[in-house]
């Protein structure tokens, strides 16, 4: 099969494209026949070797998928050739990736794709929206009625946010830097979208949530804290998923006073039961049309090594060069 993997962590330049040989099904995996892949931040973590996780080498990138099912082991229950399926949290705590024409999935991180949900909307939504899902409903708890506060609405996870939280009844104040952003963010059903790189943000947001908002979701790598706990209403809630080099200082005394609780998570440590749960909600919002993933550009396996190079710039070096995900089609 055809494949972009790397023998060693470094530069994008590290990834090939070439000939592996077809991945074998476990017991319990399905053989899928990659149609789309997506690429994410973590991806990039993973192949510069800046976040330490076991790489079988060669290792393919990628934990984005959606394709058909071609083979199963003998163990799997649910699936069977010629389904229709999307999963994420491959190339993950030594799991091979996405980014080639074959994978071999444990069933137990594989999902029916709804009729009439293509491959690239399946791939481009899987991680982001568990991501989204799993900040709002198990850690955050967001009720109906109640209004959330996103920071970078416009981003991957974050427009995935905004659509969740809209679905799951909430009142969404998001920001976006430019007006196409801000746009794409109202269209997205954010109830007010404000311009962070000139607004007074906390008059902003306190103007339109006089009482404060209930939950603040983060997804920049440096966190605000005093805005944030400014922003946040009695026993207030704000969510962490970026920044893993950060070293914020917290402004306790507001904090604590307010009541407020911090809420850090990673989607890859959630088991397999929360993933499913998640799974079946965006499942149902993505065939009803109410939750969709913005795709800036296609590209082939040829040209993962260019993807990583972009996604990388724009996560780390943050040059505002991607408006949604990077989606690969073998």
């Amino acid at each position: 099969m055809k494949a972009a993997f790397i023998t060693r962590t470094g530069p994008p330049g590290e990834i090939r494209h070439g000939d592996l040989p077809d991945p074998v099904p476990g017991p319990r995996q399905a053989l899928v026949r990659v149609r789309a892949a997506a690429i994410n931040p973590i991806d990039t973590y993973l192949r510069a070797g800046t976040v330490a996780m076991p790489l079988p080498f060669p290792f393919v990138v990628g934990c984005d998928l959606a394709g058909e099912v071609v083979a199963v082991g003998a163990e799997v229950e649910r699936l069977r050739p010629g389904m229709r399926v999307w999963g994420s949290n491959q190339g993950l705590l030594g799991r091979q990736g996405t980014c080639a024409e074959l994978a071999a999935v444990e069933e137990r991180w594989l999902y029916p794709t709804p009729d009439g949900v293509t491959d690239r909307e399946a791939a481009a939504a899987a991680l982001v929206s568990i991501t989204a899902h799993l900040g709002l409903v198990s850690h955050a708890a967001l009720q109906p009625g109640e209004t959330i506060f996103v920071s970078g609405g416009s981003g991957g996870v974050g427009s995935a946010v905004v659509q969740i939280a809209k679905a799951l009844g909430g009142r969404v104040i998001a920001t976006a830097g430019t007006p196409e952003k801000r746009q794409r963010v109202h269209d997205f059903g954010a109830d007010v979208v404000l311009d962070y790189r000139r607004e007074d943000l906390v008059a902003a947001v306190l103007a339109a949530a006089p009482g404060g908002v209930a939950v603040h979701w983060e997804t920049r790598s440096e966190p605000d804290f005093e805005t944030a706990i400014a922003l946040l209403s009695e026993r207030g809630r704000m969510v962490l998923m970026a920044g893993r080099e950060a070293r914020t200082p917290l402004p306790v005394g507001p904090f604590y006073v307010k009541g407020c609780r911090l809420l850090g998570f990673v989607m890859f440590k959630a088991d397999p039961h929360q993933q499913a749960a998640a799974a079946a909600d965006i499942n149902r919002w993505l065939a009803h049309g109410r939750l969709r993933a913005p795709v800036d550009r296609v590209v082939t396996l040829a040209h993962v090594a260019e993807a990583h190079a972009l996604q990388e710039a724009a996560t780390v070096g943050g040059s505002g060069k991607l408006a949604g995900k990077i989606v690969v089609e073998p």
